[in-house]
């Protein structure tokens, strides 16, 4: 559910755009979106478009699941790592340094939420 802090956030995502906060003090991007930097702790912060590039850092099947899924640590392009799933390609094709393109699609509710797919190309 949006809050004040998170509202820009998931309405640029209904529109497939992805943002980050960014620090005017330090300079470092962030996510999860919050009013304060986890950095420096200041609250001069703003919101910066993403380019929607990662590489996967760490990721997970869950076989259970019907189907089963992958949920990853991607680490986007701006630096920060972000909690996602990947999509668009089999679970046992998943790798850590696997480049990722963002990719927006509904969930089981029908939100929009982003997710993330492979691009062909590696950086391992």
């Amino acid at each position: 559910m949006p809050t004040f802090e998170t509202q820009t956030y998931w309405d640029a995502i209904e529109q497939q755009r992805l943002l980050v906060k960014a620090c005017k003090t330090c300079g470092k991007a962030h996510y999860t979106p919050r009013s304060h930097c986890p950095h420096c702790f200041s609250a001069d912060t703003h919101w910066l478009p993403a380019s929607g590039h990662a590489v996967v850092y760490s990721w997970s099947v869950a076989n259970r699941a019907d189907p089963p899924y992958v949920v990853a640590y991607v680490r986007l392009a701006e630096g920060p790592m972000m909690l996602t799933n990947i999509v668009g390609c089999e679970p046992a094709d998943v790798h850590i340094g696997q480049r990722v393109q963002v990719t927006f699609q509904p969930d089981a509710q029908g939100r929009t939420r982003p997710y993330f797919q492979p691009t062909g190309k590696d950086t391992a």
